[in-house]
């Protein structure tokens, strides 16, 4: 019997972590099992062109059909996986059948995190293709969109339904937009983005219960008694990962898969990759717990390198990018954890840089609106562990670049 490596979870990290097997000379047997019935696809596209373009853009494969036949990857899709032994080295597919491994990935991601209040059906969320067209069709119609939700997910549909002409309202249980992912500065910038777009926003408000409207739209109330009412809701409220499979194998968990600096879980070759680990960070020191493009991307195809034996400890750093009411934020690092933050004055229109440093004075995090080379040099200074000098960091004259 061949060697089998078995991929369960056919999404970002999935896909490119089946090729990279192949490429880096593995040459038994590769099965990527996917609950979904499409072949991996990009994700970033269904909160922005999908929603707004016409004609409805076609799916973004990251690799062609053909692709996967050429390096004999086999595609089990539209059948979720219901059990792993790790002790048997075996998995039980939802349709009886069982598979036996010698080595396993699990790159199961995550799904949207459904609202726990009375009436949350009656919210749409978004985070697959067929959310996405639900909601697509669902804006055809809308005059007024209600977003629950203030990350980027939610951030990125109230820009959508802003270019399809609804009136939007976004309401945030937190006290400012993106809480979790910028600072308090680039929280401010990205308010005011939606604020000047027409988008009203409510802070620090609780949703208590969804009703059915006597107009057939929703009645949104919070608990200090507001009412809302709006033609479509859609609640984005975060991703639950998917651990089901990992937490009744025995594995160790911590808010998401443990893994090492090579994707190594608890248990004899089992890894996990994306989304759904938590994976120790060698020179942030710490473990992380991300879900953006390029991490499912690059932690995919790391891991997939360690399986087959040749591979650095993966030291990626936090990126992610989102595009909102034409402008393209991108954050790098982690400004959440910073001590101080100096936003670069003197930039260009609607531009915004801002540099995050820990109490030394090192680069922690970078968040750049319409500013790619700012973001670039910013990932250097983090990596550098170096504290460049304060007055040149408030001086958007002296490009970051310089300062490494």
């Amino acid at each position: 019997m061949p060697t089998t490596f078995v991929i369960i979870g056919a999404g970002q990290a999935g896909g490119w972590a089946a090729v990279t097997l192949r490429q880096s000379g593995f040459d038994g047997r590769i099965l990527l099992i996917g609950e979904e019935t499409w072949r991996p696809y990009e994700r970033p596209p269904l909160s922005k062109a999908v929603l707004t373009a016409d004609p409805e853009p076609s799916v973004l494969y990251f690799h062609p059909e053909a692709r996967y036949a050429e390096l004999g990857v086999e595609l089990m899709l539209g059948v979720p996986a219901e059990a792993v032994d790790p002790d048997a080295h075996t998995l039980r597919m939802a349709d009886g059948r069982v598979v036996t491994y010698d080595k396993l990935l699990l790159t199961t991601g995550g799904h949207a995190r459904r609202l726990p209040v009375s009436g949350s059906d009656r919210a749409l969320r978004l985070r697959t293709l067929e959310d996405a067209r639900a909601i697509r069709a669902r804006l055809g119609s809308a005059r007024h969109v209600l977003c629950i939700g203030a990350g980027v997910i939610g951030l990125e549909i109230a820009s959508a339904a802003c270019a399809r002409g609804c009136a939007v309202t976004v309401l945030e249980a937190l006290p400012r937009a993106m809480g979790r992912a910028v600072s308090p500065e680039g929280a401010a910038f990205i308010a005011g983005l939606h604020r000047a777009a027409g988008v009203t926003l409510h802070f620090d408000v609780a949703v208590e219960r969804l009703d059915a409207a006597s107009d057939g739209g929703t009645v949104v109330t919070c608990s200090d008694g507001q009412t809302f009412a709006a033609d479509l809701v859609v609640a984005g409220v975060g991703m639950q990962r998917n651990l089901t499979l990992a937490e009744a194998a025995g594995l160790a968990l911590e808010g998401g898969i443990v893994v090492d600096e090579w994707g190594r879980t608890s248990a004899p070759d089992v890894f996990a990759a994306g989304d759904v680990a938590a994976f120790f960070h060698p020179l942030l020191g710490r473990r992380l717990r991300l879900e953006s493009w390029r991490h499912a991307q690059n932690h995919g195809i790391a891991v997939a390198r360690a399986m087959c034996g040749d591979a650095p400890p993966y030291d990626d750093l936090p990126w992610f990018w989102t595009d909102q009411h034409g402008v393209n934020l991108q954050v790098a690092g982690l400004p959440a954890d910073a001590a101080h933050t100096i936003v670069r004055e003197g930039g260009p229109p609607n531009g915004f840089v801002a540099v995050h440093l820990a109490e030394d004075g090192s680069v922690l995090g970078v968040t750049a609106a319409n500013n790619p080379r700012e973001i670039r040099a910013g990932q250097a200074l983090i990596k550098s562990r170096k504290a460049p000098e304060i007055g040149k960091l408030a001086d958007a004259a002296v490009p970051l670049q310089r300062l490494m």
